[in-house]
């Protein structure tokens, strides 16, 4: 029997109506939500998602403000459109997207926009607010994958996942997040990565298994228990071929998994959306 899909795209979709909805009555109030985004230089997949974005925003009623940097912008130059950014009233969040070219301090980047600002949840002050527990915008990928997990019923809360990756954007912060006493969560947690000795040993045990490594086709069928949730958060290119962590095979032992286009993708978006709509709700 073929795993049940874990579809990001329909999931999505309905998140973004009830966005629209509080974005409208925002607008009305005379708040309408306002997103900076920061692209700098010519990085064509960076391009792309960055359009993507702006896309979503413009279906659901945000305002974007691009700003779009040459790939000879230097440091300076870079601070000074977060600086512009952080000060205007009119944008409750930003967006900076990665990668910045060579020669460019990434962390400096992302530590100069305003904690209040952070529409992906990353700046050490938010990151710090979800070790403790407060309130604060949740990193976008995690955030998806509980949404995503949650709401196809699969079994999270006493359950065992194995994340493959410990990287900031994802695995980090998903293991934060899923070892939580919060709805949706409350699971056991195994971190592993591609230095573990036997990792497969490790992965077969999760009623969960995420994968976050950023190497296709690296989870295979033997390494996933029978039934078990497999999320490809992980991707790579091939070419034109944006390829998943999972290879297709899995869809053979597993009981829900991610599809290669429109799984955990879309969430991520969504929940961009989602901090960008709760920074504007809290400016009073």
């Amino acid at each position: 029997m073929a795993a049940e899909l874990l579809d990001g795209e329909r999931l999505s979709g309905r998140i973004k109506m009830e966005l629209a909805d509080r974005a409208r009555r925002l607008a009305a109030a005379g708040r309408p939500v306002g997103l900076g985004t920061v692209l700098v230089g010519d990085d064509g997949p960076s391009a792309k998602y960055v359009a993507m974005k702006l896309a979503d925003c413009e279906e659901i009623g945000i305002t974007s403000l691009h700003e779009h940097l040459p790939a000879t912008a230097t440091q300076a130059d870079v601070e000074a459109v977060i600086d512009r950014l952080n000060a205007d009233p009119a944008v409750h969040s930003i967006l900076v997207q990665l990668p910045l070219p060579a020669g460019i301090n990434e962390e400096q980047i992302l530590l100069r926009v305003d904690p209040a600002k952070d529409v992906d949840g990353l700046h050490p002050t938010n990151l710090g607010r979800l070790v403790m527990g407060a309130p604060g915008p949740l990193p976008c990928t995690p955030a998806g994958i509980v949404e995503l997990l949650s709401a196809h019923h699969v079994p999270v809360e006493g359950k065992h996942v194995v994340i493959i990756g410990r990287g900031l954007t994802i695995g980090r912060p998903l293991a934060l997040l899923l070892a939580m006493r919060r709805p949706g969560c409350n699971a056991a947690v195994t971190v592993v990565h591609t230095g573990v000795d036997d990792m497969a040993a490790l992965t077969r045990l999760g009623d969960v298994l995420v994968a976050a490594a950023g190497v296709a086709g690296l989870v295979t069928p033997d390494m996933v228990k029978p039934g078990a949730a497999v999320v490809g958060a992980g991707t790579s290119w091939s070419g034109k071929k944006l390829m998943s962590d999972v290879a297709p095979e899995v869809a053979n032992v597993a009981g829900w998994i991610t599809p290669r286009i429109g799984g955990v993708g879309p969430m991520t978006r969504a929940m961009l959306l989602r901090n960008a709509v709760l920074a504007a709700e809290k400016v009073r």
